[in-house]
């Protein structure tokens, strides 16, 4: 692994960057940072809130996790953000992590909060705020990054609602059109944030994250800074 200097810009986000030479090295690396949070949150404070972002690479990561050794009853489980589509549909990020990892642990069903996205962005949004409101700090925050240098599902050109934890998108340039995402003031309230950013696809957004460009991505900006796991792209 190489490490990249802290990159300060995009209205002041401190940005620590990591750069892997395999998709094997950027997973074993997320995977032991997430089990070291775990290990920290819990000696700390007795519990351990992650909250769990889709795509191809966190899929991996949460594989790895199934097999993991952790005090599972101590883990509580979020989603930085969803699609308004039925429960049980192939393309909700909740299903997904339940099929490869969560439904496969002994995480209390209780302390795994999926976004109600098939209620409708609307209702949907109102739910999970409920569900976040008088949480502290997240342990630990995942995110990606889209090639339009989304996050979540904060997108360019988009206006977002800060002033709750968990707000309702229409007009996704992605399908569906309507999602849930937790706001970007409440995914900056965490300890840890971690980007995973993978794939050629993803070399501009980050070009223009380097250079101080005001991409989506930028705005998730935790006490602490965010580090930025990367694989394919340069680090220029």
């Amino acid at each position: 692994m190489q490490n990249a200097s802290q990159l300060i810009g995009a209205d002041s986000q401190i940005s620590h960057w990591h750069s892997f030479e395999s998709q094997e090295s950027i997973n074993q690396a997320v995977l032991k940072r997430i089990l070291q949070a775990a290990d920290s949150a819990i000696a700390a404070r007795g519990s351990f809130s992650i909250v769990l972002a889709g795509g191809s690479t966190p899929k991996q990561v949460y594989a790895l996790l199934r097999h993991a050794d952790a005090d599972w009853s101590k883990w509580h489980v979020y989603h930085n953000d969803d699609r308004c589509l039925p429960a049980d549909h192939a393309d909700r990020n909740s299903l997904m992590a339940r099929q490869v990892w969560l439904d496969h642990v002994a995480i209390p069903a209780n302390q795994i909060h999926d976004i109600p996205a098939e209620l409708g962005p609307v209702e949907g949004a109102k739910a999970y705020a409920e569900t976040l409101k008088g949480l502290g700090d997240f342990d630990l925050v995942l995110l990606g990054v889209g090639e339009d240098g989304h996050t979540a599902s904060l997108f360019p050109g988009h206006t977002w609602d800060d002033s709750v934890d968990a707000f309702p998108v229409f007009d996704s340039p992605k399908p569906p059109a309507e999602r849930i995402s937790i706001s970007a003031r409440r995914l900056s309230q965490a300890r840890e944030v971690m980007f995973l950013v993978t794939g050629a696809g993803k070399q501009e957004a980050v070009d223009n994250w380097r250079r101080g460009v005001a991409i989506p991505a930028t705005v998730i900006r935790p006490e602490a800074g965010v580090d930025v796991y990367c694989f394919g792209v340069k680090l220029s």
